[in-house]
């Protein structure tokens, strides 16, 4: 735990006690803070109470004594309409932040040197944190690893300039800290995402440029119109210290994927004296140029924090990948089984379908807005499409005429089904579960998808 000692002695409002909400109510109380929590499910109300936080009802509260609203990521803070906290917090007064900016703080009050690597990007930030955790790990450096990928960035041990906090940040934790301030800030892409909750696209890439505007060392993405403008706006800034990172071939300069290689080049250098950090040649969990922008980024921070090219190298080569992200979901015969369960709309399904050349894809769930027509310059790499859930009979009418398809109906008989025809064609194939659905019709979450998907394939004869 990382205790919020910042606070010590004033009295601070809360409201979300999920996950990231109920450690950062016990890192401000832990700091010395008068903490007043409220959640509006009854169960989240108990168990902070049972871990010691402060419960009070925060509608009926007097909040001129509040000093701040600390409030959850997940909570609307500006669309489609400030939450009730956000309005009271207004009314008082107050300012309204979340963990990420208390933990900036608590940074700066007792370890202002601590190494603090802040990552974000509408795609690739939970690859590009794990990928960056693991390298330094295996480089011999202590990493603290969190924030919107596992652990909350206040459950995770003080800063500390023996240690490296490597911490993903959503756009909803960036608009909750105003005085972000990583030692190196990493903006992946930008695509449109989260409008519902910032409004436009134009608020939205303003929000995660604050990342980087505000970090010592900015890596910034050049792939995209958006982030490519916010890095040449950046480079502008008198003392800037700003990196272009690509993963669409050699650069001129900056960190870049040429081939299947991450290079480092300083301007004027050729493309032959460029540093090789890594090689993702045979990588598999790396597989695909979406893996190359997030190894690029991965490979460039280590680098930029001290970690020995030779020791990057190797450590990328031991990435086991995240879990229901193109996971090796194991093999039969010639049949290899990915795990792209977390793919849960068509964008995602269309990175996991670019990184092979043929698939036996099983696809379906509850269908998102779209559908996947999208896909269909990626229908000739799919041999058979093998259809569950609410989609089917919405995926089957798309691919009608242009892929062949087998309604399933569940996964248990999709994964059999699919298992005996790529074993048929006695060639080395690939049966890709990327559902481009939410899981809702038929598990609670993409993870035990995932999961039931691993044990399908572990049971497989």
């Amino acid at each position: 735990m990382t205790p919020v000692t910042t606070f010590a002695g004033r009295s601070v409002a809360l409201f979300g006690l999920g996950g990231s909400g109920l450690a950062t109510a016990r890192a401000l109380v832990a700091g010395g803070a008068a903490v007043a929590a409220w959640d509006d499910a009854e169960a989240k109300r108990a168990e902070a109470a049972a871990a010691g936080v402060p419960v009070v009802d925060l509608a009926q509260a007097d909040w001129a004594g509040y000093s701040a609203l600390v409030l959850s990521p997940g909570v609307p803070l500006t669309h489609p309409a400030p939450h009730w906290t956000v309005e009271k917090a207004r009314v008082a007064g107050i300012e309204i932040i979340g963990d990420i900016e208390l933990f900036c703080r608590e940074r700066r009050a007792v370890a202002p040197d601590a190494p603090f690597v802040a990552i974000t990007g509408t795609n690739g930030k939970s690859t590009t944190t794990a990928l960056l955790a693991h390298v330094l790990r295996e480089a011999g450096v202590d990493v603290a690893m969190g924030g919107n990928i596992g652990t909350p960035i206040l459950a995770l041990p003080p800063p500390s300039e023996e240690r490296v906090h490597v911490v993903e940040v959503s756009s909803f934790q960036i608009d909750l800290a105003p005085t972000l301030d990583p030692t190196i800030g990493c903006l992946i892409n930008i695509t449109p995402d989260h409008l519902d909750r910032h409004g436009t696209l134009e608020a939205y890439a303003a929000i995660k440029e604050r990342l980087v505007a505000g970090a010592r060392t900015a890596l910034v993405g050049v792939d995209d119109d958006l982030t490519n403008a916010i890095g040449k706006r950046l480079s502008e800034r008198e003392g800037s210290d700003v990196y272009p990172v690509s993963a669409r071939g050699e650069r001129p300069w900056g960190f870049f994927a040429s081939g299947t290689e991450i290079r480092a080049r300083n301007a004027g250098e050729t493309l032959a004296d460029a540093l090789v950090l890594a090689d993702l040649a045979g990588v598999e969990p790396l597989r695909g140029r979406h893996n190359a922008q997030n190894a690029a980024f991965a490979c460039a921070a280590a680098w930029l924090s001290g970690a020995p090219p030779e020791a990057i190298a190797a450590a990328v080569r031991t990435f086991p990948g995240l879990a229901h992200r193109m996971e090796q979901a194991g093999a039969r015969g010639r049949v290899r089984f990915v795990n792209d369960s977390k793919a849960t709309n068509a964008d995602s399904t269309e990175v996991a379908l670019a990184a092979y050349d043929r698939v036996f894809w099983i696809a379906g769930g509850k269908p998102k807005a779209g559908g996947i027509a999208s896909l269909a310059p990626h229908w000739g790499k799919i041999a058979k499409a093998y259809l569950i859930g609410a989609a089917t009979d919405a995926f089957a009418a798309t691919l009608d005429g242009h892929v062949a398809y087998e309604r399933c109906g569940t996964l248990d008989v999709a994964v059999v089904r699919a298992a005996e025809d790529a074993a048929a064609t006695g060639e080395d194939e690939v049966v890709l579960f990327s559902p481009a659905c939410a899981s809702f019709d038929q598990f609670r979450n993409f993870e035990e998808r995932g999961e039931r998907f691993k044990a399908l394939v572990a049971g497989l004869g």
